[in-house]
This record gives structure tokens, sequence and C-alpha cells, in this order.
């Protein structure tokens, strides 16, 4: 399912990219030893990142693909993988499950500038 996956990414609401504190997205495709998917978002605080996993536009993102898996009437539950999320809509999930894993910087680099 990795490339019903990606284009449901592609087709994502995108609102994400308006929040205030929101840095950077990044939808990561194993190379190998393993087929987990990682979605990384940077954001300039932890605060912010809180803020917009409870602001409306999160959740009108979110209830996008349950609202169209119902309208094809699928993802009836909402269990684990089901009924919202990213996975969902457009015949079914294309992923099983997630989890949050969260990380502070703790040294970072970029280009030396000539």
């Amino acid at each position: 399912m990795r490339r019903e996956l990606e284009q449901r990414f592609a087709g994502r609401a995108g609102m994400v990219e308006s929040a205030d504190g929101f840095e950077w997205f990044e939808l990561l495709r194993p190379v190998e030893g393993g087929d987990r998917y990682l979605v990384y978002t940077r954001w300039r605080s932890e605060e912010d990142f809180r803020r917009w996993q409870e602001s409306q536009a999160f959740q009108a993102g979110h209830a996008r693909a349950a609202a169209e898996a119902a309208a094809q009437g699928e993802g009836q539950g909402h269990g684990h993988g089901q009924g919202h999320g990213h996975g969902h809509g457009h015949g079914g999930p294309a992923a099983t499950g997630s989890e949050l894993w969260s990380f502070e910087v703790v040294e970072s680099a970029g280009p030396k500038e000539e």
C-alpha cells in the first residue's frame, strides 16, 4: 500500500503549513530494513504543536478522510487504524496504525557558508 499511502499524503488538506509555529513537514519512505514510514513535522515549540493538535484546522484536515470514507461506505469503526486520519478513504486503510514520537533537538547543523 506504499503508493496509496504516498498518494493520500500528496492529496492531504495541507492546512498545517499555515499553522503558527509550523516549520517543516516531511513524509519519509523506508529504503531498507522495514516498511514503516515516518511523518516528520518540525515546530517552533511544543506549545505550538499542541495548539495545532487542538485547533479546528487540525480536526477539519483529519476529518476529511473520514468523510470521504463514509461517503464511500467505508471506515465505519473508530478503532485503531479505522475511520479517520491519513490512512483512510479511497478504498479502506492504507496504514494499520501510528505512533507519536517526540524528540528535542540536541545538536543541529546546516551547510557551511563560503
